[in-house]
This record gives structure tokens, sequence and C-alpha cells, in this order.
């Protein structure tokens, strides 16, 4: 029979329910008219089994005291070899400084000699030029003070 066919009656026809509007449609609907039986899907006998929800996890590797008891030991042996590399160059600094406090003499006394055999060039320089020009005396300056003033250098590149 085709869905619709009849009208006035409800056809259950592979699974799908068709209504068909009819004056007894509420004696094609009641319990006591139905032929098919449901049944309800009950747990089974003793129950169901725990629903396991917690993480099982191996245990594996150190346990955190270790690791924050190692990481404290490496950071103290850092900052043991801080502190050991700053008293060096402490040091290293000191000494260096005392060197330079040493060398001051020496570098003096080289740039004293340096500066006299200059001022000794500059006075064979100008007696040679102002050889023509009668009283000029080399080295005498043209100021009238007997203070003593280091000579000017000037640096040719």
């Amino acid at each position: 029979m085709a869905a619709g066919s009849h009208s006035g009656q409800v056809l259950v026809w592979s699974r799908v329910i068709h209504f068909v509007t009819s004056p007894n449609a509420a004696l094609l609907f009641s319990t006591t008219n139905m032929s098919i039986q449901y049944r309800q899907d009950m747990p089974p006998a003793g129950g169901f089994e725990a629903v396991k929800y917690k993480r099982n996890l191996p245990l594996r590797g150190p346990s955190g005291i270790v690791i924050l008891g190692a990481v404290t030991a490496v950071c103290a042996y850092g900052f043991y070899r801080v502190g050991m590399g700053n008293v060096e160059k402490r040091e290293l600094q000191r000494e260096q400084v005392w060197s330079r406090i040493h060398l001051v003499p020496l570098l003096v006394a080289e740039g004293d000699r340096d500066a006299y055999r200059r001022q000794q060039a500059a006075l064979e320089r100008e007696r040679e030029i102002m050889k023509d020009v009668k009283g000029w005396e080399a080295g005498k300056g043209v100021y009238n003070n007997a203070r003593y003033r280091s000579a000017e250098s000037i640096v040719v590149l």
C-alpha cells in the first residue's frame, strides 16, 4: 500500500510514520494498539566498571627536590667562579695601574730627551736660516721673559 492512499489512517511503512488525519487518530496512537515493543537499555548485572580518569604516568627521572638541589648547586658553583673571576680581574687591574705608575718616570724622561733633541734641531735650523741677519742670536726669544716655557710642537702628518 502506498503512503497516503487511505485517508483517515496512519500507516507505518519502512520505519517512517505517515500521519493521515482521521477522526479515530487517537485510537491509532494509543499504547494498547501499538504492536512495537520497546525494551529499555539497562546496566549489566553488577554495574559498569569504574571510569579511569586519572593519568597513569610512570615515574621517570629525578624528583623535583633533586632537580632543585642540582640547580642550586650549579648556580652556587657559577657564583663562586664569577667571584673568583672578579678577584682575578681586580688583581690584573691593580697590576696594570702599578705598572703604569712605575713607568711614568721612564716615559717622562724619554719625553724630555725627545723635547731636548727637537729643541736643539730647531736652534740649528734657526742658525742656518738667520745666519745672514746681523745681531740675531739663535734661541733668544722675542719676548723679554726669563720664565721657561716648553716649545710648542707642531706635528706634521
